[in-house]
């Protein structure tokens, strides 16, 4: 099976570099503290495009800033 890859969530590291706790946060963009936990562990299978503006606000970040591609691996033969 060909993989494409996966699509990483950074909100963990984000949510440490500023300093922000995970309850302010969902105060701030107005979601459940359950849901940010979800992406900060990356156990969500579909991204929500209302809440990752919500979160890029309540951050003050970049889309960039929260996702990040990784490319497949290649096995080594």
């Amino acid at each position: 099976m060909y993989q494409y890859g996966s699509i990483r969530i950074k909100l963990d590291q984000l949510i440490k570099d500023r300093g922000i706790s995970k309850n302010k946060l969902s105060h701030r963009a107005e979601m459940q503290r359950s849901q940010i936990n979800h992406y900060c562990n990356n156990t969500v299978s579909r991204l929500d495009v209302d809440v990752l503006a919500r979160l890029c606000w309540a951050l003050d970040c970049e889309i960039g800033d929260l996702l990040e591609y990784a490319a497949p691996r290649e096995e080594e033969n």
